[in-house]
């Protein structure tokens, strides 16, 4: 049995799925939460039934905004304090920032974006997809402990019937005498949907899109759906959408239950940022597009006429 650390973002006073799909995938083992910032009492409640016996609350007047430089001394504070054999979190933004300057404090090694991971006993085996996803790595872990990794959302899945545990929560105020910056303002973008590396159904649109306007059609099927929207490197480099909303090798990776390409040919560098997706549908005139051979159903047609009968039979299906 192996004593872990899941490092958790917080979202509304909740802990983001991703903390979840790994606590859920640990049973088994002592499994210890830590938060940094504001934590709902139905937050800390959540992360016990999937495992958490212990979740540490971090706070600070200097960590109300996020920093790596903070984050990570406010972590190692937590580490230093406990004895772990290893310290996950999510493959996030945040995560993917932060995490290999808290591993680098700890002198210690990083796996980074797991698709898959075992952990038996005091022992890792993961699986980590190289080379935009052509050959997949197997990964194992030696040396000083506590051993870290970051963890693709949506990769794992949730467990259905996980192990609750205790949920003690424990307050700790970080000592952040040695940080040398601090974060005074962050600009967030309009969109409230989730970003699309956290999306579980993600609707993405392509160069025949044809122009930004057409978009809308996307995102109609992405409000019923619950689903966010995203766009091919095409459509983002002819001014169709917005850099942020790009899947593929130079943008995005994603791994969501559902994704729907719509107008996307399935050029290598799109299906590096989404082959891993659980299920995809493939809107596209042309029979021969490299994305059918990727996708788990095939529509071949315009899109336009598509995609609109799809929202309303989903509005029909789904009571919207």
């Amino acid at each position: 049995m192996a004593n872990i650390l899941v490092f958790s973002e917080t979202q509304n006073g909740h802990a983001k799925r991703v903390t979840l799909e790994i606590l859920g995938h640990l049973t088994g083992h002592t499994l210890e939460v830590a938060v940094v910032g504001e934590l709902q009492a139905e937050g800390v409640k959540e992360l016990a039934t999937f495992g958490a016996s212990t979740v540490h609350q971090v706070k600070s007047d200097l960590l109300k905004l996020y920093s790596p430089e903070g984050y990570a001394l406010a972590l190692k504070q937590v580490i230093d304090a406990g004895k772990y054999d290893f310290v996950f979190s999510g493959a996030t933004s945040m995560g993917k920032d932060f995490f290999p300057r808290l591993a680098t404090k700890c002198d210690a090694g990083l796996a980074s974006d797991l698709t898959s991971l075992t952990v038996n006993g005091t022992e890792l085996s993961a699986i980590k997809p190289l080379f935009a996803g052509k050959c997949l790595a197997k990964v194992e872990m030696t040396g000083p402990r506590p051993h870290f990794a970051t963890i693709r959302p949506n990769a794992l899945g949730l467990n259905g019937s996980p192990a609750a545990a205790a949920g003690t929560l424990k307050e700790t105020a970080a000592s952040l005498a040695d940080l040398k910056s601090v974060v005074k303002e962050v600009i967030k973008g309009a969109s409230e949907k989730l970003d699309l590396t956290e999306a579980n159904i993600i609707v993405s649109g392509g160069r025949a899109m044809k122009n930004a306007e057409n978009f809308k059609i996307l995102n109609e099927l992405a409000d019923v759906l619950g689903a966010t929207v995203g766009a091919s490197r095409a459509a983002v480099d002819s001014g169709y959408a917005a850099p942020s909303m790009q899947v593929g090798q130079t943008g995005k990776t994603v791994s969501p239950t559902l994704y729907i390409a719509c107008g996307i040919s399935g050029a290598i560098q799109h299906l590096a940022g989404m082959r891993t997706s659980k299920f995809i549908v493939a809107v596209n005139t042309d029979p021969e597009a490299p994305i059918f051979s990727k996708a788990d159903y095939g529509i071949v047609g315009d899109l336009f006429k598509v995609v609109p009968l799809m929202t309303e039979e989903f509005k029909k299906i789904l009571g919207k």
